[in-house]
């Protein structure tokens, strides 16, 4: 009773309260399921399928990073975008030295809708366990949902870029995986992609954060452009039907 009271307050206020251990065990899951997207990864790059890419959201580089070795052992040409300043920074000292790596410290929104992003004070962090740094969104609310105190929430100023702007700037006509974690505004940029580039990379993005309206119109934009999509832990991995497919069930085991 008292946790449906919580809830019914909260909605009041426009907030959302996440039941824990939903997150913690498809943390549990992502960490010891047989197929996860490090599996699928290795053998898509270990093929050469994939040696192009576009990360949004790229943080400081390390911090639950999956491309991380990837990108450094096979040397991948890479445009790794991070909106906040300091993780940016980090992001440039963990790949320093690598000269097949674009850097672009801003934040990738439609129409450049966006202009702040809300981030948990660095003087509060070590209250906090390490995913902390990684839930800074556009959204207030996203954070306080997170168990993020008011008082520890600042609003920062940011580079706003178009996706479209991005590759135009870096002059990428064409790359091989789209890699999206964006706490919540994921659905906004791949739909926007997908209505708006004839490119057709493999997509992977984080969708448990994202609007359930946008995300069921998003999967009805990748159906009509003919992408193959199936969830991996709090990812969704999304493949143009013309790929290769016969990995997922085949060489990856």
């Amino acid at each position: 009773m008292k946790d449906k009271f919580l809830k019914k307050i909260a909605g009041w206020y426009g907030y959302k309260l996440v039941d824990k251990n939903l997150i913690k065990n498809n943390r549990i899951i992502g960490n010891k399921s047989f197929l996860d997207i490090e599996r699928i990864l290795k053998y898509l790059i270990k093929n050469n399928i994939i040696k192009s890419l576009v990360q949004i959201g790229a943080n400081d580089g390390q911090r639950f990073d999956v491309l991380n070795t990837f990108i450094k052992e096979y040397k991948l040409n890479c445009i790794l975008v991070e909106p906040i300043k300091e993780y940016f920074e980090e992001l440039k000292k963990n790949y320093k030295n690598f000269e097949n790596i674009s850097f672009e410290n801003s934040l990738i929104s439609v129409n450049n809708e966006i202009f702040h992003i809300y981030k948990v004070d660095t003087k509060y962090l070590n209250q906090y366990d390490e995913h902390v740094k990684g839930i800074s969104s556009f959204d207030y609310k996203h954070l306080i949902k997170h168990g993020v105190k008011k008082k520890h929430v600042t609003k920062q100023k940011i580079n706003s870029i178009t996706l479209k702007e991005l590759l135009l700037k870096y002059n990428y006509h064409n790359f091989d995986l789209l890699f999206i974690d964006a706490e919540g505004y994921d659905g906004k940029i791949v739909n926007d992609f997908l209505t708006s580039s004839p490119i057709r990379p493999y997509i992977i993005f984080e969708y448990i954060h994202i609007d359930n309206k946008i995300f069921d119109t998003l999967t009805t934009t990748l159906k009509k452009n003919n992408y193959i999509f199936f969830s991996v832990n709090e990812n969704i991995i999304c493949i143009p039907n013309e790929k290769e497919l016969s990995f997922i069930f085949q060489n990856t085991f």
